[in-house]
C-alpha cells in the first residue's frame, strides 16, 4: 500500500458543510428541489398497486466542475465507510476528500461495493455521485444498485440506476415506491456497481455524498 493511503476499510466522519457563496447555495437548493419534485411527480403517476420491485432509472449528470452546496450537512451522524476492494493510492478516502481529481478504483470482481454504516438508524433521502465518462471511459459505472438494511445480513435492493455516460454530479432519490415516502430509515446503505461501460472490469467513482430530509 502506498504510504499515506487510506485502507479499503476506514471510518470517516461526514459533517463539514461544503463551501460556496450564497448564490451558488441558493441555485443548488433550487436544482435539488426541482429534482425531488420531479421524482415525487413520477411516483404519484405510478401509484396504483403495481409491482413493488425496485425501479430502474436512467440518470444524467448536472453541475459539472464544482461541488454541490446545500444549506447544511444532512447526515450529521458518525459513519463508517468501507469498500469491497481498492487499488493502492485509490482507497475509500478518495470518495470523501472533496476533490474531483481523485477517485476510488476497485481491484476485484464485480459487483464493486461501497458500504456506509451508521451508529444509529437515520433518515436518508438522496445519494449524489460524481462520475466522468470522458476521463474514466471503461472504468465508469453503467449500472448501480442502491441497497439498505440493518447490516450486511439483510440488505434489500431499493433502486437500480442506469448511468448513460454522464459527466458531473448524479442525483439519486432514495424515496420509496409509495409517493408519500420521501426518505428511508436505515442503519446501513450500500452502493453496488453492477456493470461498467465498454465491459470494463474495475470501476472509478470520484465522489459520493449522502443527504437526509431537511428538518
Amino acid at each position: 500500500m502506498v504510504p499515506g493511503d487510506a485502507p479499503c476499510s476506514a471510518e470517516l466522519i461526514h459533517g463539514r458543510l461544503s463551501s460556496g457563496d450564497g448564490r451558488s447555495c441558493r441555485n443548488e437548493r433550487r436544482r435539488l428541489s426541482s429534482a425531488l419534485r420531479a421524482v415525487s411527480g413520477e411516483k404519484k403517476k405510478e401509484a396504483g398497486g403495481e409491482s413493488q420491485r425496485p425501479r430502474a432509472l436512467h440518470a444524467t449528470s448536472s453541475s459539472r466542475g464544482t461541488l454541490p452546496s446545500y444549506s447544511q450537512p444532512l447526515t450529521p451522524h458518525r459513519e463508517a465507510w468501507s469498500v469491497s476492494s481498492c487499488k493502492p493510492g485509490n482507497g475509500v478516502a478518495s470518495l470523501r476528500d472533496d476533490s474531483l481529481d481523485t477517485y476510488w478504483q476497485s481491484d476485484g470482481a464485480q459487483p464493486h461495493l461501497v458500504n456506509i454504516q451508521f451508529q444509529k438508524k437515520v433518515q436518508l433521502q438522496l445519494v449524489v455521485l460524481y462520475v466522468d465518462f470522458k476521463l474514466d471511459e471503461s472504468y465508469m459505472p453503467s449500472k448501480i444498485s442502491i441497497r439498505a438494511g440493518d447490516g450486511f445480513h439483510n440488505l434489500k435492493e431499493i433502486k437500480t440506476v442506469d448511468l448513460l455516460k454522464p459527466v458531473g454530479w448524479v442525483h439519486i432519490s432514495l424515496s420509496g415506491t409509495d409517493p408519500r415516502e420521501t426518505f428511508i430509515h436505515t442503519f446501513m446503505l450500500q452502493i453496488a456497481v453492477l456493470a461498467n461501460h465498454l465491459n470494463g472490469r474495475d470501476t472509478h467513482v470520484r465522489q459520493i455524498k449522502i443527504y437526509g430530509p431537511r428538518p
